[in-house]
């Protein structure tokens, strides 16, 4: 099998995990490769506009090459080309780019068309809508950076809830660890599942991560919504998640009509009543079936599902396993 060159584009301030987690699914898949008595075929390097170390956002520099003034497809055969994200690529504070990402959008810009895919971690996405590499297509970000890319660039289509999302040579991941994921991805597309599968044994992380992204963002319900009123509320559902929590007596808690209430979590919230006392119930459900031994049947009884049955079917509709299997994972 032909070389598969991968470069990762740096700059100052990059998310260092956005580059050395997908870095060291490819170098274990040459490890993998070796093992089996097979040529590794993952040619990683890591690029930026000058020679020498560049200091990530956590103060860590890595050593990166001068990126290539040229090109050529011929040296790109199946190879891809990877922009991480971090403060540099998008500043949470400030809802845009934090600067020096410049030169590497300029560099994309030039070569991204000879490259078989392009791919970004995290809110390297922005590097790449900067870059002219995303217009018109779908496209996965950071799940805190989804509404800030959307308004940035009306021509990509955000895919609020993947992990990581194909659209022909462009591969895009959620934000930071969800880059493995997508990296793995690439292997299996590469080499196949079972080298792919092997590679995640290895790291001890998931081959295919259930749910999506929004399953780790449900305990941040009560910032999602900058009313106090709304805030107290969930502080008060989390403390009552085992007994029943219909519209009604959420909107008695409200002092509002069942309807009134309805209408104004939603605004406040962007979710029905019902969905969030899933979340939260689901996100207590998890914790407890990670770090305890408690039957599945006390567990939904604990979280307020009624029963093991509507507790399985929650947990199909948000993770795609069951309770069981889901548990299986962190065995």
């Amino acid at each position: 099998m032909s070389i598969l060159p991968v470069w990762f584009v740096v700059f100052e301030r990059f998310q260092l995990l956005d580059v050395s987690g997908p870095l060291q699914v490819f170098a274990t898949a040459n490890d993998e490769l070796r093992l089996a008595g097979r040529a590794p075929v993952y040619r990683t390097r890591v690029l930026a506009a000058e020679a020498g170390p560049v200091a990530s956002s956590s103060g860590l520099a890595v050593q990166a090459e001068a990126w290539p003034a040229r090109v050529r497809h011929a040296e790109t055969g199946t190879s891809t080309v990877v922009a991480p994200g971090g403060p540099a690529a998008w500043n949470p504070s400030t809802q845009v780019g934090g600067g020096g990402t410049e030169a590497a959008e300029a560099w994309l810009r030039r070569h991204g068309a000879r490259f078989d895919r392009v791919a970004s971690v995290c809110t390297g996405a922005f590097v790449l809508g900067r870059a002219g590499l995303l217009d018109g297509c779908r496209a996965a970000t950071h799940w805190g950076a989804c509404d800030a890319l959307s308004a940035a660039f009306p021509r990509i289509e955000v895919q609020r809830d993947a992990i990581y999302f194909r659209d022909g040579r462009r591969w895009t991941s959620a934000g930071v660890t969800a880059g493995i994921d997508m990296a793995l991805g690439m292997v299996e597309a590469d080499l196949g599942r079972a080298i792919a599968i092997g590679v995640a044994k290895k790291l001890v992380v998931f081959y295919k991560r259930p749910g999506g992204q929004s399953q780790f963002s449900s305990a941040l319900l009560a910032q999602e919504a900058e009313d106090p009123r709304v805030e107290s509320l969930h502080g008060w559902i989390d403390e009552h998640l085992h007994e029943t929590l219909d519209v009604a007596r959420l909107a008695d808690r409200m002092a509002m009509a069942p309807r009134t209430f309805a209408r104004f979590y939603l605004q406040r919230t962007g979710v029905t009543p019902a969905h969030a006392v899933e979340r939260m119930r689901l996100d207590r459900a998890t914790r407890l079936l990670e770090s305890s031994g408690a039957t599945i049947k006390a567990v939904a009884q604990r979280c307020g599902f009624g029963s093991e049955e509507i507790m399985r079917r929650a947990f199909q509709r948000r993770f795609g396993v069951p309770p069981l299997d889901y548990r299986a994972r962190f065995r």
